[in-house]
Parts: C-alpha cells; structure tokens; sequence
C-alpha cells in the first residue's frame, strides 16, 4: 500500500514556491497566491477560537445546531470589526474582543427618548467601546 492510493480517500498535494525558470509562474502571482491562502487560514483560526473546531456531542442534530449558532458568531464578530470598530480593535482576534469589549460591565439605559451608555470610568476600553456604541445608534 502506498501513500497515493486511491481507495484510501488520501490526497496529495505539491506547490511550488520558487517560480519556474521557463517563466510558467511568475514570483508576484506566487506571493498574491500565497497572501490569500494565509487570509483565509486567518478566518478559519478566528472560527475555530469562536466554536467552530468543538462540536458539542455525537448527534448529528446538536452538532448542527451548534455550528449554525458558531457561524452566526462568526458573521456578527466579522460585520463588528467592520461596522463600528477602527483602529487596533477593527483587526484583534475574538478572544481580544471578548475580553475587552463582549465582557464589558455596562449598562444600557433609556431616558428622554434617548438611549444611553453607561460604561464604569476605571474600564480601560470604554472610549473605544462609546465610539463603536455611537456609530451604531447614528
């Protein structure tokens, strides 16, 4: 039996990072290949972090359930960092944005047809949470 098998279900796979000299590949096309592959295993690691690599049980039906829920997280996490965040925040891993904005102890108060706010002053991050909060509600 050998490494390439067919009915073992194995794949191989073999790339280059050195452009050919006979000018098949050139270096820039190699490096925008490479540059891509590396952004989309920077998604996949964020989704691992958020629920996406732990499966809850051995039904298939919770699974299920659990990963929709994960990819949802996923989606809300990646519209966050687009929407109201800039700066250091717009580009952090999740667990950077849940230790310092998701577990955040603020309050959300109502009053004279206004929504406020109310963040502890000694919270390290309440400016950029007041920011991210108020490019939400305009």
């Amino acid at each position: 039996m050998s490494l390439f098998d067919q009915d073992e279900g194995l794949r191989a796979r073999c790339s280059s990072s050195t452009p050919p000299a006979s000018g098949g590949g050139s270096a820039q096309f190699l490096e925008v290949r490479h540059r891509g592959h590396a952004i989309v295993e920077g998604h996949i690691r964020c989704g691992k972090t958020t629920g996406f690599g732990r499966f809850l049980s051995r039904h298939f039906g919770i699974n299920a359930v659990w990963l929709e829920l994960s990819l949802a997280a996923i989606d809300l996490l990646a519209w966050t960092r687009i929407l109201p965040l800039d700066g250091e925040l717009a580009v952090a891993e999740p667990k950077k944005l849940r230790f310092r904005l998701l577990h955040v102890a603020a309050r959300l108060t109502r009053g004279g047809r206004r929504l406020r706010l109310r963040i502890s002053a000694t919270w390290p991050w309440r400016n950029e949470l007041a920011t991210a909060f108020h490019r939400l509600a305009d």
